[in-house]
């Protein structure tokens, strides 16, 4: 998909400020406790997402994340697609005192090349 120049460098930006976790370390974080959250939009989810993912649309985002996860201390690990869309989910998270909001390099495309689902 074509972004605009001024988005990309928007979410480049929000890329360069929080941290990526490989595919290959979802399951293991999980099984550890870690939040895996979907920030794709109801129908992207309901097509397809990570086993025991938690789903927020990252347009209701800001006010809903307080309600579904209460604790700021929470190791979340954002997603989308790809990358851009989790990694502004997880810089906003950020933002809003999550100090342990990350992203999934690569999103569900990433994490499915690796399980072959």
């Amino acid at each position: 998909m074509n972004y605009s120049e001024k988005f990309q460098a928007f979410a480049d930006a929000a890329r360069a400020k929080v941290e990526e976790v490989a595919p290959s370390d979802v399951d293991r974080l999980q099984q550890e406790g870690v939040i895996v959250l979907d920030i794709r939009d109801k129908e992207e989810h309901d097509a397809g997402h990570t086993p025991g993912s938690l789903h927020l649309s990252r347009g209701k985002l800001e006010m809903n994340v307080e309600a579904a996860i209460p604790d700021h201390d929470a190791v979340i690990l954002c997603y989308c697609n790809a990358f851009n869309r989790g990694a502004l989910s997880a810089n906003t998270l950020r933002e809003m005192g999550y100090v342990n909001a990350k992203f999934i390099a690569g999103g569900l495309k990433g994490y499915k090349s690796l399980t072959g689902t």
